[in-house]
Formats: C-alpha cells, structure tokens, sequence
C-alpha cells in the first residue's frame, strides 16, 4: 500500500519520494526487516490501571492464544515522553465508561520487532533533542526549535514517515483487522493502516497542524478548531498549493480527557473554590515531563513557592515521575527539599494520598515517584483533582480541565497549547522567562480572583462540553458519532 507517492490527492515530487524510500533502506540495513515474521499476542490486566480504567495490555506471545471480545478497542500508542501514555490512559477511560474493554498497544513493548527498534532510535534522540534545547539556547535557537515548528510541518517528511511504517505493519497483523482502533501517536495509525485495519482513528495531540501527525487512511481527530483548520487546510505544508484533506477524515471533537477528571470537573471546582474561601494553603502541582528537561526552571520555581510553604501560604506536589534522579537534582540544588515527604513506589499509596486530598488537608511539599510508568503517569491525573493549579509546559496537559500556569515550550509546536489555554480561559499565557513565571506565580499567589476566573472558565467550557474529547473518539472508533 503506497501512502508515500500521494497524500490527500497531493502528488510528491520525485525527490520527495526517492528520498522515502533511502530513508526506508536505511533502516532495513540498520534494524532489518521481519516482514517474514509472524509475531503472536496475548492479553494481561494492567497492574497499575487494569482495576480503574479496565486495560489490558497487548503483548507478545510464542502462541496464537488471543481472543478479543466483541466490545473490545485497541489503543495504539508508543512512549514517547509521557504525553501519548497520558492521552491513551484518556481513551482508556472513556472507553470503559461507554462500556468498552480498552486493549493497549505500545509499539515500543513489541522488543525484537523492526518496528520496535525503529520507534525507540527515534524516540531517543527525540529525548536527547528535548533535554540539550533546555540547556543550550543556541541549540534551542538554531536546531529545536526550526525542527518542531517547521520541519516537522512539511508534508514531505510525513511522505518519510509513511515509507518507513511499511516496516512496522508487520509487527501487529496478526491482530484482528476489524476491532476499532485509538492511535494517540502517528505511528501506531500509520502502522495499523498498512496492516489493513479498517476502522483506524488517528488522536492527533498538537494544536499546531503539522504533517508528521497525518495517517491518510485513517480519520483524524484534533481538539481545537483552529487545529481543524490547518489541518483541513494542509496550512503551510509546501510551499505550493494543496488540496485540502477530504471531507469526512477529520473531526474537532474538543480536549482528550479521562472520565474520572471530566466527570468530577463540578466538585472539584467547588472544593477548589471552598479552600480559596477558607484561606487554605495554595496547591501546586510541578510535573516532570518524559524526556527529565527543564529541572533548572523547576528549582527556580520550587524556591520561590518555599517561603510561602513554610509560612502554610502554599503547599506543593512535585510529580518526577520515573525520573529518580530528577529528584536527586532538585534536592542537591535545594538541600531543604529533604524535609519533603517522599511518596515513591507504592501506588496504593498514591491514590489513597491523592483521594484524601481531593477535600482533605495537605501541607508541605509532597514528591511523588515510581519505577513504574503507568503509575509515574497516572500520578499526575490523580493529583489534578486535588490540586489549585498545575505548573506544565504547554504540552498534553494544556488541554486538562484544571488551573494551569504554562512554562516555557520545550518543542516550538508547544507554544499553540498555551494559547489554546489562554483562550478558552483554564490557563495563562506561556511565561518563557523566570521574570514571567515569577509575575504569575506571585499573581496565582495572592489574586484569588485571578484563580477563581480560571475555575470559572473551566465550568463554562464543561457546560459546552469542550472537555468531552475521548468521548467522542471511542464513538467515532466504534461506529456510534453523531454530531
């Protein structure tokens, strides 16, 4: 099936295309090519979200032993940083709440697979790219921030794309063709639709239309309708003019959100306003982002929201996620995070801290860690619900129902989640500077009529059902969207 020598009607050049297939060749002779193989699945309950969300997870297997049941859905993701796992956990459980089995699919788990070896070369030096644009402004500059915004928008670098997920079919056709698929990454999409499923819809996560995020074949989902716009439009793709996606292939279904946080939006608002009224200490919550960058902005931020904590003005939950050593950093910058009260391996834990929090009281500054990468995600959208505002860069998050002050970007393409969130009125503006944060911070701090507005705004955009995004992804995977 060839994606690569026509998208959407557009023809690629020649050299576009020569340059596909190199770029296929390529990673034949550095990772090979089992298209001869025949891989095999089984299912398992996830141990950390099997029980909530009702995920089992797709895994290799020596025997043919899978059976799937009629209301199953398989969720394609890879992990990439934490925000595809984090989108996924969405559809997981918005699937379950509209009475479906969520099946998880990482491509990255399928170890020995071309497609495996593939994806983690590429996410490493994603990761790689991520962490030196935080401490190399000139790299940030030159190199990160032209290759998020720009290169990646290009419609001939998803022409390369498609070329090369032909290597990564194989590794996931023995699946059954026929069962709808969630693909909250590009690549799972790509794959599925070369290996012949027929009911394959594409999450795409960015509020900047870039090319990379097509999977012609598929239907495409965007949370925003300024994304449904430059994707429709193939906006700036090629520097000549484009036919425009057809109609049909692309949805604006609003922001991908978890049942448990969408359904909970109308209480924890008013607990949230309740802590404000009773002059309880400000809730913050700083999560660490897949690729372990920005650590220097997080001690700046950290040591700024100390005094307030030790005059119980402020209190502090920082997610590390499974990044230990992120931790270690921040307390050799800031010896007086020993005295923090250290929640790590243990997500029983986690989630019984997390649900006494929601209404109870909390003081200090609370770390929270594990090994583990469902719970290390998962922490993050426990802690929201019991949190005042949430300290993000604007990535996946600039989308969740909860107060958000936005940090700088880490990839240029960022920038567009922060003003989405701007916008609709749940977050700030994108602070790229201490000066910045510090002037929000301090506002977030002491206005509580800033605050209050946000929440305010988060009840409004619920009552338009702005957050109801995964809903309607399932519906549309599953045959059961209506406008």
């Amino acid at each position: 099936m060839d994606r690569t020598s026509v998208i959407f009607g557009n023809k690629m050049p020649e050299s576009v295309i020569r340059k596909a297939e190199k770029s296929k060749r390529d990673f034949i002779k550095k990772f090979g090519d089992d298209s001869g193989v025949d891989y095999h699945f089984t299912a398992k309950e996830n141990s950390v979200i099997g029980k909530s969300l009702g995920v089992q997870e797709l895994c290799l297997s020596d025997k043919d032993e899978l059976s799937l049941p009629e209301n199953a859905v398989i969720i394609g993701n890879i992990r990439m940083g934490f925000g595809h796992y984090r989108i996924s956990m969405a559809m997981a459980s918005a699937a379950k709440k509209l009475g479906y089995v969520p099946y998880w699919l990482d491509l990255c788990s399928l170890k020995g697979t071309t497609c495996a070896k593939i994806i983690e070369h590429q996410n490493e030096l994603y990761s790689l790219g991520s962490r030196i644009s935080q401490k190399s402004r000139v790299f940030n500059k030159v190199v990160w921030e032209p290759v998020n915004y720009d290169m990646f928008k290009q419609l001939s670098y998803n022409a390369a794309d498609q070329k090369n997920a032909e290597l990564m079919a194989n590794a996931i056709k023995s699946l059954p063709k026929d069962v709808p698929f969630i693909a909250t990454h590009v690549w799972p999409a790509q794959a599925a639709v070369h290996a012949g499923f027929t009911n394959v819809v594409n999450a795409i996560p960015d509020n900047w239309p870039m090319a990379l995020h097509y999977a012609e074949g598929s239907i495409h989902t965007v949370q925003t309708p300024s994304a449904y716009l430059g994707y429709k439009a193939l906006r700036e793709m090629a520097k000549r003019r484009l036919k425009p996606m057809p109609d049909g292939t692309l949805f604006d279904v609003g922001h991908y959100v978890d049942d448990e946080l969408t359904a909970n939006i109308e209480s924890d608002n008013a607990a949230r306003i309740k802590r404000i009224k009773d002059g309880k200490p400000r809730r913050y919550l700083l999560t660490v982002g897949g690729a372990g960058a920005q650590v220097d902005i997080f001690a700046h931020i950290i040591s700024r929201l100390l005094p307030k904590i030790k005059k119980n003005k402020a209190a502090l939950f920082i997610n590390v996620g499974d990044h230990k050593n992120v931790w270690e950093q921040l307390k050799q910058k800031l010896p007086k995070l020993a005295d923090s009260t250290e929640h790590f391996n243990d997500f029983d834990e986690t989630e019984s801290f997390c649900a006494d929090a929601i209404e109870g009281e909390v003081t200090g500054v609370h770390a929270f860690c594990n090994d583990d990468i469902f719970a290390a995600v998962y922490s993050t959208n426990l802690l929201m619900r019991a949190t005042d505002v949430l300290i993000t860069k604007p990535s996946e998050l600039s989308f969740y129902p909860v107060p958000k002050l936005m940090i700088k970007r880490v990839g240029g393409h960022e920038r567009w989640g922060a003003i989405r969130a701007a916008e609709v009125g749940d977050g700030t503006y994108e602070c790229d500077t201490l000066p910045q944060i510090y002037t929000m911070l301090d506002l977030l701090q002491s206005c509580d009529e800033a605050l209050l507005n946000m929440i305010e705004n988060i009840s409004k955009n619920n009552k338009a059902g702005l957050y109801n995004g995964a809903y309607k992804v399932v519906e549309l995977a599953t045959g059961k969207f209506t406008k």
